[in-house]
């Protein structure tokens, strides 16, 4: 089996690749590196199965060389991150709907025997009260929100007209090792480590009792995984666990003092996955708890030594667009 994985220098793409390799899997590696990292691949790159391809899923014509002889695509390619998607809009639709093109039209032309796309739960916002069905509205609050959605469409659409053996999985808040140190104030996981490796306050947002599905990355690729082997084609399915934790809950678990921020406009207060349509259909279901989870992180915290320090004051700065472009009470 011949597979290709966008974004598989990523912190889920790596994983994935790795595991795919495990299972003895030839695989096409497709990243730019521009937030992928080479020292995710450090327990796997020696692998006579790995082909690596430095190519951006926005230039088509190097994309397509990768597709040769491929049977399964995994796309999760894409640029992450609220307040860089608020001020710089023209590039995430570049990268995460042209980008999703680029991908499908590649698929496409190599006749691939499945495709996998790596949606996001951010599609649902606050359109209404958790846990999320895949048929509740959808109201992306930003723009890297509306572009994954897009994607989704664009992917379900091309199972449809086209018969691509195409489907989708909405994550819900993915964590565990590889996730990222770098960018836009945003994954709770990296900006805690990082402040516990450094004797720093945890900069909690809002009073802490708000809640995210967090799901482990290993389950997550378990999902993929079984995705691609299905028969299903044409349908979106949640991936988290239905298990909402709160952020003072992981504080406790981290241990360590804690500092408030104001909370974020355009947040929901809890995510929370209604798993039952990938339950039926694919038989898939969460293996490892929050506090194994947490406890798996906790012997690798070294990982995040490098990783920016927030504190309050940077946290403002970062986050100014986000409060300009979002808050409620603006004209």
């Amino acid at each position: 089996m011949r597979s290709l994985v966008t974004g598989g220098a990523g912190f889920i793409g790596s994983h994935l690749c790795q595991s795919l390799l495990a299972q003895g899997h030839v695989v096409h590696l497709v990243d730019n590196f521009a937030t992928g990292r080479r020292s995710n691949l450090a327990e796997f790159d020696h692998d006579a199965n790995l082909v690596i391809h430095t190519v951006d899923i926005t230039d088509r014509d190097q994309l397509q060389t990768c597709f040769e002889g491929v049977d399964w695509v995994f796309h999760l390619a894409g640029l992450a991150d609220i307040v860089p998607s608020i001020e710089e809009p023209e590039r995430y639709f570049r990268t995460n709907v042209q980008g999703t093109l680029n991908v499908l039209e590649c698929a496409r032309a190599a006749g691939v025997q499945r495709l996998v796309y790596a949606a996001s739960a951010s599609c649902y916002g606050n359109a209404s009260t958790p846990p999320w069905r895949e048929t509740d509205p959808i109201r992306p609050e930003y723009p890297y929100a509306l572009t994954k959605y897009l994607g989704e469409e664009m992917v379900l659409h091309w199972a449809r007209v086209y018969r691509m053996p195409a489907l989708s999985l909405r994550l819900f808040n993915v964590y565990g090792p590889r996730s990222r140190t770098t960018g836009a104030y945003g994954a709770v996981f990296g900006v805690f480590l990082a402040q516990k490796l450094h004797s720093k306050p945890f900069t909690v947002v809002g009073d802490g009792t708000q809640s995210r599905d967090f799901t482990y990355v290993t389950d997550v690729v378990h999902a993929f995984i079984m995705a691609a082997q299905s028969s299903h084609v044409g349908v979106a399915m949640n991936v988290g666990t239905g298990r909402p934790q709160t952020v003072n809950r992981l504080v406790e678990l981290l241990q360590g003092p804690v500092v408030y921020v104001p909370k974020r406009p355009g947040e929901p207060d809890c995510t929370s996955a209604n798993a039952y349509r990938i339950q039926e259909l694919l038989g898939w279901r969460p293996a490892v708890s929050f506090e194994q989870g947490v406890g798996h992180i906790l012997q690798r915290i070294d990982d995040w030594r490098d990783a920016p320090v927030w504190d309050p004051h940077s946290i403002n700065q970062a986050t100014a667009s986000w409060f300009r472009y979002l808050a409620k009470e603006r004209a």
